[in-house]
């Protein structure tokens, strides 16, 4: 795959701090299904606390993407399902362990009202572009 063009701010658009507006690349399209706070055996991984299933969130996307040869700098965007915005800074700083600010990929955040269970506070899904 080329390197994906970001292009944060487009004209007339206002600039976005924590996202880029657009992103594109040519390659394989992956796309990763929403990653919940579950470890490797099914259990709930920090319940109630948002940090910490961030953080399982984000490990569960670079495992998924690893299983195609992708990693996060791969991601071109990230759909946030989250249960309270107040939730979104442990989001953003889990995601910032695996994306550095000038390669952030396109994002979109949405509070539901209830993920698949009540426990979850978070779901997360992403596509990637990887080389053919």
């Amino acid at each position: 795959m080329s390197e994906p063009t970001r292009i944060p701010a487009p004209e007339g658009v206002f600039p976005a701090a924590q996202y880029s507006h657009v992103v594109a690349a040519t390659g394989r399209l992956v796309a990763v299904s929403g990653q919940l706070p579950l470890d490797e055996d099914g259990r709930i991984v920090g319940e109630g606390d948002p940090a910490a299933q961030a953080r399982q969130v984000f490990e569960n996307l670079r495992r998924c993407l690893a299983a195609v040869g992708a990693g996060f700098d791969d991601v071109v965007k990230l759909t946030y399902f989250v249960t309270d915005m107040a939730h979104m800074p442990a989001v953003r700083a889990a995601r910032a362990a695996h994306l550095p600010d000038d390669r952030l990929p396109a994002s979109s955040a949405v509070q539901v009202a209830a993920l698949v269970r009540p426990e979850f506070l978070m779901e997360v899904e992403a596509l990637a572009v990887v080389a053919p």
